[in-house]
Formats: C-alpha cells, structure tokens, sequence
C-alpha cells in the first residue's frame, strides 16, 4: 500500500473509530435520557431499555476500539455495517421520521456504511 494511501487508510479508521467511541460515550455518560425518549416511543421502558441504551453504547465503544486494535479489520467492518442496519431498521420502525431529520441521524449512515466499505476492501492485515 503506498503511503498516502496507507494514511488515508488510517485516517479512515481512526474516524470511524472516533464516531462509534463518542456515539457510545455519548449515550452511556453524555445523554442517555435521548435513548430512553426514543425507545419509550416504541413503549420499552425500565430493564430492556436499560439495555438497549447502555449496551448499544458498550457496543458502540467496542466496534471503535477494535477498529483500533486493528485485529480481524474485515471482521469488524462486517459487524460494523450489520450494527448501523440493526440501529437503522429499529429507529425506522420506531419513529420514522429519523430520515427526515435535518441533522441526518439515519441518512449519514449511508455514506459511514460506504466508508466502512471502503476500510474492508483496503485492509491488508487479512487475506
């Protein structure tokens, strides 16, 4: 791999990595009371929403720090994409006006699915 391409491979990673940390942090420690408010729309309330809420953010702190690990790449990009369809699918199925949101809470995974793409068809760890 050359090496502007090798950072670009990096850099990919690295914000990939970003995203799902802070999404995570984000929903654990930062605001999780807009986890709980989504899926009371969808009536889940009291222990399963305690675990949708923080285990999708412990997910979603695990996929970036494997992303970072950089071990089985290909792996984690296939349970990255599966992820972001899950999350996707039940916020549609919740409320779906998430796609018209204007800050874009559902369409922006369409490009981060691209890019995780991207990363599976760059990485050079695995065969």
């Amino acid at each position: 791999m050359r090496l502007q391409h090798k950072r670009l491979y990096h850099c990919a990673c690295f914000s990939l990595a970003f995203v799902w940390i802070f999404t995570g942090l984000t929903s654990v420690f930062f605001a999780p009371h807009i986890g709980f408010d989504i899926l009371a729309e969808a009536q889940i309330y009291g222990t399963l929403a305690k675990l949708a809420v923080y285990g999708g953010g412990a997910l979603d702190i695990g996929l970036g720090l494997w992303l970072l690990a950089q071990k089985k790449v290909k792996l984690c990009c296939m349970v990255q994409v599966l992820t972001i369809v899950v999350y996707s699918g039940l916020l549609s199925w919740i409320d779906g006006s998430f796609w018209l949101h204007p800050f874009g809470p559902v369409t922006k995974n369409l490009p981060i699915i691209v890019l995780i793409l991207w990363v599976y068809h760059t990485d050079s760890h695995q065969p």
